[in-house]
């Protein structure tokens, strides 16, 4: 059994991102694994200062005190984690992107080494093209060759801009699947 935590990085309550992301851990759960996962859009978390100073204290290793506080603990119990985000500008979601840069502070109390992860992509797109997503699986590889993680898989949701596109499509299916196949 895995314990994993899910970063959903759409401010949308009931889009298409949170929609992957809840079949990813429908079939998780049905695969026996433990699954948390945080709406960041309905929590309160500000940007990374970039001060340093963050590690001094396990159990909120980052010196700002925000909604983070509930993340951590979650995050550090993990075995896999569910990168779930819209496609912004080529990119993560501003949500997303600001909660992962402050698990920056958990690797300053873990004297700069990351915790080993598995992880899983889910992310939904307006467009549906291998040039679309391009960019995004770029980062992606480079961030788990830098954080020395290992993919469990993706899942690119193109072709769904508005609430509810994403009902009826394959990788709602795709998604379930995937949480239910980890082993």
């Amino acid at each position: 059994m895995k314990n994993i935590i899910i970063l959903n990085g759409s401010p949308r309550s009931g889009g298409n991102t949170e929609l992957l992301a809840r079949a990813f851990a429908e079939g998780a759960t049905e695969a026996g694994h433990s699954v948390e996962q945080f709406d960041l859009g309905k929590l309160s978390i500000a940007p990374c200062l970039g001060c340093l100073q963050g590690g001094q204290d396990k159990l909120s290793p980052c010196v700002q005190k925000d909604d983070m506080d509930k993340i951590y603990p979650v995050y550090e119990a993990a075995d896999l984690f569910v990168f779930a985000s819209p496609m912004y500008y080529w990119s993560f979601s501003a949500q997303f992107k600001t909660a992962f840069d402050r698990l920056f502070a958990v690797m300053e109390a873990s004297g700069y080494q990351n915790p080993p992860k598995e992880c899983v992509l889910l992310m939904a797109a307006e467009e549906d093209s291998a040039e679309n997503f391009a960019p995004i699986a770029a980062y992606y590889e480079s961030l788990l060759q830098h954080l020395g993680w290992t993919d469990k898989g993706r899942v690119l949701a193109g072709g769904v801009m508005n609430i509810g596109d994403i009902a009826g499509k394959p990788a709602l299916e795709e998604a379930r699947q995937l949480g239910a196949s980890l082993a």
